[in-house]
C-alpha cells in the first residue's frame, strides 16, 4: 500500500529481533492501519483481536470466545493470564499478538495490563511473541497511556504512529487526475487513505463533493461531527471555536471577542483539540526578526475538518435547501481557490524536502517553515545546520507569479532578518515576463512550474 512503506520497515524491523516484543501502533481512523496490519502478517502466525466498548466481564467472553474458536481448544478460565497462555504459533515461529482498540480494555480492566506485562516477560506463552497494541485515539496514547498501563508501559518496545500520507502518495493513488486536480482533493481530504480510497477519479472534483460531502447519505458528510464527538464532550463550544479558527480568527483575543467565551476556557479547548490533532498552533519560523513576527496564531491542522467548518458548517441551513451543486456553486467554488493557497504551500514544501533527499538543492535541508509577520509573510524558508537559507513563494490562485511579488518577499526577509541563497517560486498558473527575465540573469532564482511536482 502507498504511503505505509515507513510504518511497514518499522514492524518488520522489530519483528526480526530476537526475544518479545511489546508494540504501540496507533494513528487517526481511516489512516490505514488495518491495511498495514494485513501486509505485515503475510506469512506469519498471529492472534487478531478487536476489542469493542464492553463490559470487562463481556470482553473477556468475546476474547475468550475467539481464541477457543481459532486454536479448537476449551477454556475453562476466563482471564487474560489463561487466554496468553493458550495462544500459539504451532511450529517455534515467533507469534504475533495484536488487539485492536486495545484501550476499551485497558480503561476498564485492571487486569489487563498485568498480564500483557507477563506475556512480554515469557511468563505465560514460552514461545517468542511480537504483542501489537492498536488504537485511534492519538490524544489518549500520547497523554493518558502510561499512566493506565501502570508498571506494563515501561516494559514498551516502540510506538509505530501511521501518518497522513503525502502529497507524492495521493498522486499515486489518483492516476488519473492531474498535478492540479490532486492538490485540489489533498486540500479537501488530506492525505486519509480511507477517505481518499473512496473518491471517485471518473468523476470531477464538483461531483464528489457533492455525492460524498453534501449528500446526507454521503460517506463523509458526518465525518467533521463524528471525529470531534468521538472523543471530545460539548460538541456545541468546539463547533463555535471552529467555525471561528476556520474563518480567520486565528488568535485568542479575536476568539474571545467572537465567541463571548472566557480566554481560560478557549484555552482549555484549544488544547483538547490540539491533543487530538485538530488544531494546531502556529509558530513563525525563528529568524532574527522575532519582534516583527506574529505569535499566538491557531489554525486547524486537520484538512478536511478544516474544509468542513470554513464552508459547510456556516451553512447548513442553505444545504438543506439547496440542491448539493446549487450549494457548492454559491459557497465552495467562490472561496475554494484561496483556500487551496495553504494546501499549495504544503505540497511545496513537501517538493524541496524530496529534492533535498536526492541531493538536488543548494543545502540540505535541516528544517523548514513559514514566518508569518505583522507586514508580510514568507511561504517557506528552509535552513540547513549552518543556517544558510532557501525562501520560497507559493502561488496558487493569481493569475501570475509576478516581480511584484517577489520584491514583496524581499520586504519580508528585511523584517524577518535572514538572507537566502536561493529563491525557490512556486506557481500553479504562469510566471510574468518581468520575472522570467529577472530569473535568467539571477541563477538563485529558480522557477517551478507545478507540474513539475
Amino acid at each position: 500500500m502507498v504511503g505505509t512503506t515507513t510504518e511497514l520497515q518499522k514492524l518488520l524491523q522489530y519483528y526480526r529481533e530476537d526475544g518479545n516484543q511489546l508494540l504501540i501502533l496507533y494513528g487517526r481512523k481511516n489512516i490505514g492501519k488495518s491495511r498495514l496490519l494485513k501486509q505485515f502478517l503475510k506469512n506469519k502466525k498471529y492472534m487478531y483481536y478487536a476489542a469493542r466498548q464492553a463490559s470487562p466481564l463481556l470482553q473477556r467472553q468475546m476474547m475468550g470466545g475467539e481464541i477457543q474458536k481459532k486454536y479448537q481448544i476449551k477454556i475453562q478460565s476466563f482471564d487474560y493470564d489463561t487466554f496468553f497462555n493458550r495462544i500459539r504459533s504451532g511450529d517455534g515461529s515467533k507469534l504475533v499478538l495484536i488487539i485492536e482498540d486495545f484501550e476499551y480494555i485497558a480503561k476498564k480492566d485492571p487486569e489487563f495490563a498485568p498480564s500483557i506485562r507477563r506475556l512480554k516477560d515469557k511468563k505465560l506463552y514460552p514461545g517468542p511473541v511480537m504483542i501489537i497494541l492498536c488504537s485511534s485515539s492519538i490524544a489518549w496514547v500520547e497523554n493518558d497511556m502510561a499512566e493506565c498501563l501502570g508498571s506494563c508501559a515501561k516494559k514498551i518496545t516502540g510506538f509505530v504512529k501511521v501518518q497522513e500520507q503525502g502529497f507524492v502518495d495521493v498522486v499515486q493513488m489518483l492516476p488519473e487526475y492531474s498535478v492540479r486536480e490532486c492538490i485540489q482533493v489533498y486540500g479537501i481530504l488530506g492525505g486519509v487513505p480511507g477517505y481518499l480510497n473512496r473518491w471517485d477519479t471518473k468523476e470531477g472534483l464538483k461531483e464528489n463533493v457533492c455525492r460524498h460531502i453534501l449528500a446526507k447519505d454521503g460517506f463523509l458528510f458526518q465525518e467533521a461531527q463524528q471525529y470531534i464527538k468521538e472523543e471530545l464532550r460539548e460538541l456545541s463550544v468546539y463547533n463555535t471555536i471552529l467555525e471561528a479558527v476556520a474563518s480567520g480568527r486565528r488568535k485568542l483575543n479575536d476568539l474571545f471577542l467572537y465567541t463571548g467565551f472566557s480566554r481560560a476556557k478557549i484555552s482549555v479547548y484549544l488544547k483538547n483539540l490540539m491533543a487530538f490533532e485538530v488544531v494546531e498552533k502556529l509558530s513563525s519560523f525563528e529568524t532574527g526578526g522575532w519582534d516583527n513576527a506574529q505569535k499566538g496564531l491557531y489554525a486547524i491542522g486537520n484538512t478536511y475538518i478544516h474544509f468542513w467548518y470554513r464552508f459547510v458548517y456556516p451553512n447548513l441551513s442553505d444545504l438543506h435547501m439547496m440542491t448539493e451543486e446549487t450549494f457548492f456553486d454559491l459557497h465552495i467554488a467562490p472561496g475554494l481557490e484561496e483556500y487551496l493557497n495553504e494546501c499549495f504551500r504544503k505540497v511545496c514544501m513537501e517538493y524541496l524536502q524530496l529534492m533535498s533527499m536526492v541531493n538536488q538543492l543548494p543545502i540540505q535541508i535541516h528544517k523548514i517553515g513559514t514566518w508569518v509577520g505583522k507586514q508580510g509573510s514568507i511561504d517557506i524558508i528552509a535552513q540547513n545546520t549552518i543556517r544558510e537559507n532557501i525562501v520560497g513563494i507559493c502561488n496558487w490562485s493569481e493569475e501570475f507569479l509576478t516581480e511584484a511579488m517577489y520584491e514583496q518577499l524581499l520586504a519580508s526577509m528585511e523584517q524577518a532578518k535572514i538572507k537566502a541563497k536561493s529563491f525557490y517560486l512556486f506557481s500553479a498558473r504562469e510566471f510574468d515576463d518581468a520575472i522570467k527575465e529577472r530569473a535568467a540573469k539571477d541563477q538563485r532564482l529558480v522557477l517551478v512550474d507545478m507540474n513539475r511536482l
